[in-house]
Formats: structure tokens, C-alpha cells, sequence
């Protein structure tokens, strides 16, 4: 799971700093990020994404403390609103679940082959393929559960003009926020690749408590309860 990524990182970090220059310049070249890289496909659609930034301009912050986004480098608090929650901060790449081509232990460093909610058939979430994103596990600063979000509840995540729905799919560090699968960021144009992906660009999470559509892995069925939330949430607000 997610949550686990971030320390084995660190230690490998901390490892190739001892590795001598010699072994680290025959090491196999990484793709360039344009390889993996693709046009923009979100979900779109109404409301649009302006519609949608435009009721989260302002935060009533929610959470007591703020949160760490890694790609962004910046401090992120939880703001709430009538009928969700949302941050804005860059993207981390989660591929975390069903070993795929895209997602396994040799595209990721810290890959693990499961997530914390499970596909209707009982198998992790497909990274890769399944639009999902992190949300910290449950803390003094804000507790998810407790706030009335469960596993498979639909988010709203915008980007440069673009809309994609995704699910609660993963838990990540308690302290560390903005992260979502390779699915969602390939959507949204976002550099997918688990090794060098992600954005320290503005990208803005919105999640509605209560709002799970089905199979967690059904898109088509995310994408239409997702807009029809997202169009209460800008009547509302």
C-alpha cells in the first residue's frame, strides 16, 4: 500500500548515495517521460473544471495541521465544503495493486502488489487501469472515516482545465497527501511513470463523503454518479 512507499524510498535513496559513480553511470537508462507520456483523455464533461474551481477558491480549513505533498514541496490543509472535502497540491504516482507492464517491481521501486480496498472480485485495484487516489490514513490532523468518506467514494480531480473521476481506492502516510494511480494521471496528462511521474502543478482533489457508484472498478459508472455529485456540489456551494 501506499503508505509504505515513502520509507522504502528513502532508504534507497540514502543506499545509491554510497553507490560508487562508476556502477551508477552503467546502470540501464530510464525512458524519457515523453515515452510514457500521453495526450490528455479526462472525463470532462458537466460541470466543468472552472465551474468546480471556482467553489474551492476559498478553504474553510478542516484538518488541524497541514499535510506534506512531496512532488510540490509545499504544505496542504484539508478544506471543507457542503458535501465534500478538497486540497489542492501537486501529484505523487501510486502503482500499488495488480502487478501489471505499467505497475510491478521493476517499473516501481516500491511497488507492493496490494491496496487497501479491493475490487468488487476481491483482487487490489488496478493501477494502471482503474482511476483511484490516496487519501492519508486516518490521524489528529483529519480522519476520513470518520468524516463520513469510505473506500470507493468518487473524487473529482482537476487539472489544468480538465476533470477526471476516480475512486478512494488507497490509504498513504498519515502526514502525505496528493497522490493518485498511474490511471488517473496518464487520464489527465500527467507523466504517469512511477520512477519520474507526477507534477508539482496545481491539482485539486475533491472527494464526496458517501457517494460510492457500484463495482469500485467500473469507470463508466464512476464517471456518471461522479458528475451528477460534482453538479450538486456546485449548486450547493
Amino acid at each position: 500500500m501506499a503508505k509504505l512507499k515513502y520509507a522504502l524510498a528513502a532508504l534507497i535513496a540514502a543506499a545509491v548515495v554510497l553507490v560508487p559513480a562508476q556502477l551508477t553511470a552503467q546502470a540501464a537508462p530510464q525512458a524519457p517521460a515523453a515515452a510514457v507520456q500521453a495526450a490528455p483523455h479526462a472525463d470532462g464533461g458537466s460541470p466543468t473544471a472552472a465551474e468546480l474551481l471556482a467553489k474551492t477558491a476559498n478553504c474553510k480549513v478542516v484538518s488541524k495541521g497541514t499535510y506534506t505533498n512531496t512532488q510540490a514541496n509545499k504544505k496542504v490543509n484539508i478544506c471543507g465544503a457542503t458535501g465534500a472535502f478538497f486540497w489542492t497540491s501537486g501529484m505523487n504516482i501510486d502503482c500499488d495493486g495488480q502487478t501489471t507492464t505499467q505497475c510491478n517491481k521493476n517499473t516501481d521501486c516500491c511497488y507492493q502488489n496490494d491496496t487497501s480496498f479491493h475490487q468488487s472480485d476481491g483482487k487490489p485495484m488496478n493501477a494502471a487501469k482503474t482511476p483511484y487516489v490516496v487519501i492519508p490514513l486516518p490521524s489528529s490532523r483529519f480522519n476520513y472515516g470518520a468524516n463520513g468518506i469510505k473506500g470507493g467514494d468518487i473524487l473529482a480531480v482537476v487539472y489544468k482545465g480538465q476533470v477526471e473521476y476516480a475512486v478512494f481506492g488507497d490509504e498513504g502516510p498519515n502526514n502525505i497527501i496528493g497522490e493518485a494511480s498511474y490511471a488517473t494521471a496518464q487520464a489527465l496528462g500527467i507523466n504517469p511513470d512511477p520512477k519520474n511521474g507526477g507534477t508539482a502543478d496545481p491539482v485539486t482533489y475533491i472527494v464526496f463523503p458517501g457517494s460510492k457508484s457500484g463495482k469500485i472498478e467500473d469507470h463508466t459508472a464512476t464517471v456518471t454518479k461522479g458528475r451528477q455529485v460534482a453538479s450538486t456540489f456546485v449548486s450547493k456551494n
